[in-house]
């Protein structure tokens, strides 16, 4: 029996069709995102000739990192083809690659993400709360599932999407509203999380590459929108579920498709075994950390005020945690499980998560050059310090600026999709500018958080998106990149206002966004 064409699929399917082929086809001739980067290097060295030959340079106030004090000074712009330009560039190279602090942390966070998500414990946790979920709350902890398996790389993508399909199917719903349900999750409110994630460990050492230009005796931690950010997940994840239940789902109608889906499984004695040894495994993770922690003198505690967040080894290796924690909980997992049967499988789980990130080594490869070349040149400095002294003169508040800002970084998500691509053009020139004007460089950051998501399930540059489209045919037989996006398109533009408004009503509150 053929699948009941959905009714977000009826109506007027060939004009917005046609306005997704023409988006598709213009996404099609965006190269690599590699090759963007080195056009924009090209274009940094010749904006970099110009603004140097006509003299470009900015007179401000900055804290002089030898004396702390407040000094007023003058910078120009300088050329990548001068002589001490060329020099940089060719010298550079390597030391600017060694320097940059995403290559690190993403290493080091996926060697415990790897060997959770490859012993199968990431799957086994998302199988697990789906099937013990109340059904009056079942759309809400689909979504938040999405929200939280930002953790885990693709395993969002890959394993909760069927999955809430198949379990709303299973529960006499429409697959598709829990394909869309998760989708939300997963994608747009990707930068939020409820504890800290690699993702944010790349995204605060850039910020901090770009306070640097202003103040090199500031910086943000890793948890600066630690509040934020898990305020902005439950509230989000409540929106999406509103959006879903009282939007997308009665929009669908009933199902009465044909696709046969099967009926949802328990674990199996293995993977439940598994789950209990990796509880176990938590809990003497818990014990080691908490003696490591709490005790007056404790080592992760700051050597000297014996502070717990602040400036202590506990927050500065936090990502060593994350990963020591992971490793740990997707070990003891695959012991239990059966699928690691000792030490040398898990390193082989490393070797096979870092095999599948060669393409993303090579790209911090290249944005490490862009940004080193472009801090170079002064660009980022001149331009934060114009444009600060212009929008001084402008009558615009705090508010205004953060919209502005939020919007700019929507515009281009529908192009660059990439949150550490997008970060890497942002941060030089925003945070040194936000900073001018009084902000937080955390307030900026969370600004760009809230800009970043929404668009991720829409535009057709998500590599994801036909996967979307593969999973909704299983459903309906003619589904395409427009069924996703009619699906998906309420979601971008409720979560942006809403979320937008959360973001305004926090900063004018001055309500901390994260711990310190």
């Amino acid at each position: 029996m053929a699948s009941q064409k959905p009714a977000v699929a009826s109506g007027t399917p060939g004009m917005m069709d046609r306005f997704l082929s023409t988006v598709e086809r213009a996404g099609n001739k965006v190269p690599h995102p590699a090759i963007i980067f080195f056009m924009l290097i090209a274009i940094v060295v010749l904006l970099s000739v110009f603004l140097n030959l006509i003299g470009w340079a900015a007179t401000y106030e900055a804290i002089d990192p030898a004396t702390h004090q407040v000094v007023t000074q003058t910078t120009t712009v300088r050329s990548l083809l001068s002589a001490d330009g060329i020099r940089f560039m060719f010298t550079s190279i390597v030391p600017n690659f060694q320097g940059f602090g995403a290559v690190g942390v993403i290493i080091v966070a996926m060697v415990g993400v790897g060997v959770a998500e490859e012993s199968g414990l990431i799957a086994t946790l998302v199988r697990k709360v789906v099937e013990i979920a109340p059904r009056s709350i079942f759309t809400f902890i689909v979504v938040m599932l999405g929200v939280v398996s930002s953790f885990a790389a693709d395993a969002g993508y890959l394993v909760l999407v069927p999955l809430g399909a198949a379990a709303f199917h299973s529960l006499g719903r429409h697959p598709l509203a829990g394909l869309a349900a998760a989708f939300s999750g997963v994608a747009a409110v990707f930068l939020v999380n409820l504890f800290s994630t690699p993702v944010d460990g790349l995204l605060a050492e850039m910020t901090n590459d770009a306070i640097r230009l202003v103040d090199p005796t500031k910086e943000v931690t890793l948890v600066g929108n630690l509040y934020f950010m898990i305020v902005s997940s439950f509230v989000m994840a409540l929106v999406c579920t509103i959006i879903t239940d009282k939007m997308i789902e009665p929009h669908l109608g009933p199902y009465e498709g044909g696709v046969p889906v099967e009926a949802q499984e328990g674990l199996t004695p293995s993977q439940s075994r598994g789950l209990r040894w990796s509880g176990w495994g938590l809990l003497g993770y818990l014990v080691i950390i908490g003696v490591l922690l709490v005790p007056p003198g404790a080592p992760l505690r700051h050597p000297e005020t014996g502070e717990i967040l602040s400036g202590s080894p506990f927050m500065t290796g936090l990502i060593v945690q994350i990963s020591l924690l992971f490793f740990t909980l997707g070990f003891c997992y695959g012991k239990g499980a059966g699928t690691i049967k000792d030490l040398t499988a898990a390193i082989k789980m490393v070797e096979k998560t870092f095999s599948g990130m060669a393409s993303l080594i090579f790209l911090l490869l290249v944005i490490a050059q862009f940004v080193a070349f472009f801090s170079f040149t002064n660009i980022a400095t001149v331009l934060a310090a114009n444009l600060a002294d212009f929008l001084e003169t402008v009558p615009l508040g705090t508010a205004s600026y953060l919209v502005i800002f939020v919007m700019l970084v929507l515009v281009v998500d529908l192009l660059i999709t990439g949150a550490v691509a997008k970060w890497a053009i942002f941060a030089p020139v925003f945070i040194p500018l936000f900073m001018r004007l009084g902000s937080d460089p955390n307030l900026v950051l969370a600004a760009y958080r809230v800009g970043d998501s929404p668009a991720n399930v829409i535009t057709p540059l998500n590599v994801y998106l036909g996967v979307m489209v593969g999973f909704a045919a299983k459903y309906q037989k003619d589904a395409g990149i427009g069924t996703i996006v009619s699906l998906m398109l309420p979601y971008t533009v409720i979560l942006i206002i809403l979320w937008t408004a959360l973001l305004v009503a926090w900063a004018l509150l001055g309500i901390p966004l994260g711990p310190g």
